[in-house]
């Protein structure tokens, strides 16, 4: 998935620069008509997937008692019906002499007309500002389409691509070269394994989901697999999202419509419009909100029971003076917990994503901090890896809290900032096994020992299953082994056929697949094994403990999980600071060397002067 990605990365930049070079266009020229047209690939990818499904009823229906208009079979099965001219093919396969810009806002228009609640959102006339840019001040003639350029170039997303790419995608332009458009500071897109993660440990089966500062989408989008994932029987879920900017808006809607879900997403800004009535009315709250905005008005939100119930953060000035300057929130972090913490119900769970210093923050935020933990909202706490987000390095930690368990005031804290994958030089990620061992820890802490036994079944079968794969691959390895040395030894003056040769190489890489595989799922099971070896929930030094209040009070409300489950040296870790310190010795050497030679030459110019 990685690799696909990365190959989508790359093709979607082509475009981008070719119309930065060809059409001297910029950032907020071309970024919508782009995400317009990735948008209906994946529109187009989904509906082929129930194309045959929805044409076989049609025509079985056509003409019985039962007769739907394949509109309306379709809204049932894929949530949404694609017109023949709105199909990414369609507008692939046009002539350039053909109105290219005008077609494709038919197309947008005509998935509109049947998804009312897109309606606004899809881009249209942007295709003719495309058409519209000159190459140069001096040029102002072009003998191709940038549209049908960009159809090119969009058509190299492969069709099996799954997940929540359409919002890494975003995420890539935001990166790339639309920080122009006001998305900075600390809004960055939340990696899907972050987002399962978070789902895994909240359990969203039904229910009001609120996400207020809901960027593309994708903690939805993750809630909605995770329905699927568990087979829940439930009622399902509606989201409700709030964003500020209003191009996100529109893809946050795109996103929904995409996964069909049952949502409504607004544009507001969470600070100062509450269009959802969040007090006390959702099941779950799940944001990854922007960190350490410190210029929201303070008036503005201090009578706002949202942010008021636990306190509002307020600068703690000497002079009792009065000043025309607006007073400012010093930091807004504490507006986001606790607008969390008041949406939802008398059952409600929330997970959220906070910049580490939120954890150990004094003065009135750690007021609010105090009374957050003394409420028993607080459930656990998780410090993830750096370098988990898409395009920041910001540490980071996962904040839980449910208020169906307020009677038990203590607090699960876990230690995950050595459990990850690297996926290159700069990025890291959880992997499924990963999340669901970290999501055990919560399940038997909460006394739901038979989760970890399903997990320890699960292993053992897929160990059994890539043992299995692992020995057919050795044999099919033997087999054409065989084959090549009968072949040399019969032409030991000819190449190896192609296709032996061919056969050979897969046989090695299967075995080396499922080698690996199987070392791999041996080790997340040891590690369950290692962890909780009576199947039971323990504390365990380096990563998890079950704080007290008394303990956390000691701490002076601390929740910073490094400040109770201690730490646990691991091997690389232990090279990482024998690395450290020599850099910092070696520094320290220039330095002082800089020192003496600066401390040499003063003693000079003060001999020079008679002193």
């Amino acid at each position: 998935m990685s690799q696909s990605l990365k190959e989508l990365e790359e093709s979607l930049w082509q475009a981008a620069d070719k119309l930065r070079v060809d059409g001297g266009l910029k950032s907020t020229q071309y970024s919508a008509p782009l995400l317009g047209l990735v948008f209906l690939r994946f529109a187009s990818n989904k509906y082929d997937h129930y194309k045959g499904e929805i044409e076989t009823e049609y025509n079985q229906l056509a003409g019985t008692r039962g007769e739907k208009s394949i509109e309306e079979i379709a809204l049932a099965k894929c949530g949404f019906y694609l017109p023949p001219e709105s199909h990414f093919d369609y507008l692939l396969n046009l002539s350039e002499k053909e109105d290219i810009p005008a077609a494709i806002k038919t197309a947008m228009e005509g998935i509109e007309r049947y998804k009312p609640e897109l309606e606004g959102s899809l881009p249209k006339d942007e295709y003719y500002a495309l058409e519209a840019a000159t190459v140069n001040d001096d040029d102002h003639s072009r003998d191709y389409s940038l549209s049908a350029s960009l159809l090119k170039i969009i058509n190299g997303i492969p069709k099996d691509m799954t997940g929540d790419v359409f919002g890494k995608v975003y995420e890539y332009f935001l990166a790339k070269f639309a920080s122009s458009e006001g998305k900075g500071g600390g809004e960055y897109y939340t990696p899907t394994s972050v987002v399962r993660l978070m789902v895994e440990m909240i359990e969203p089966y039904e229910g009001k989901i609120l996400d207020p500062a809901c960027g593309s989408g994708g903690m939805f989008v993750q809630s909605a697999d995770f329905i699927i994932r568990s087979n829940s029987k439930g009622s399902g879920i509606r989201v409700y999202g709030i964003e500020k900017e209003s191009e996100t808006v529109k893809l946050a809607r795109m996103n929904m419509f995409l996964h069909g879900l049952s949502n409504s997403i607004l544009q507001a800004n969470s600070y100062y419009n509450d269009p959802h009535k969040c007090f006390g009315n959702f099941d779950f709250v799940m944001a990854n909100p922007p960190f350490n905005v410190d210029d929201v008005n303070y008036d503005k939100v201090k009578d706002d029971p949202r942010f008021n119930t636990f306190g509002v953060p307020r600068n703690k000035t000497k002079s009792g003076k009065k000043t025309d300057a607006i007073e400012t929130v010093p930091n807004a972090n504490y507006l986001w917990i606790s607008l969390f913490a008041t949406s939802l119900n008398a059952t409600g769970r929330a997970a959220l994503v906070m910049a580490n210093s939120a954890c150990d923050a004094g003065k009135s935020e750690g007021e609010i901090r105090a009374r957050l933990v003394e409420d028993g909202i607080v459930h656990a706490m998780l410090s993830l890896p750096s370098n988990m987000f898409y395009s920041v390095t910001l540490p980071a930690t996962l904040w839980f809290f449910d208020k169906a368990k307020r009677d038990d005031k203590r607090v699960l804290f876990i230690n995950a900032r050595n459990v990850y994958r690297q996926i290159d030089r700069a990025h890291r990620e959880f992997t499924d096994e990963q999340i669901a061992n970290l999501t055990c820890i919560r399940h038997l802490y909460e006394g739901k020992e038979e989760h970890y036994q399903l997990l320890v079944t699960h292993y053992a079968n897929r160990i059994e299953d890539l043992t299995d794969a692992l020995n057919a691959a050795t044999k099919a390895k033997e087999a054409v082994d065989k084959e090549v040395l009968e072949f040399t030894t019969a032409n030991p003056d000819k190449k190896l056929k192609p296709d032996l040769k061919r056969r050979q190489d897969g046989a090695t890489n299967a075995i080396a697949k499922a080698e690996q595989g199987l070392e791999y799922m041996k080790s997340m099971k040891q590690w369950l094994r290692d962890n909780f070896p009576n199947g039971e929930y323990r504390d365990v030094v380096g990563l998890c403990k079950a704080a007290t209040i008394e303990e956390i009070r000691e701490q002076d409300y601390s929740l910073n999980p490094g400040r109770y489950v201690g730490v646990s040296i691991e091997e690389d870790d232990d090279e990482d600071f024998v690395e450290a310190m020599a850099s910092l010795r070696d520094r320290l050497t220039v330095l002082d060397e800089q020192s003496r030679s600066l401390m040499a030459q003063i003693y000079q110019n003060l001999n020079e002067l008679g002193l």
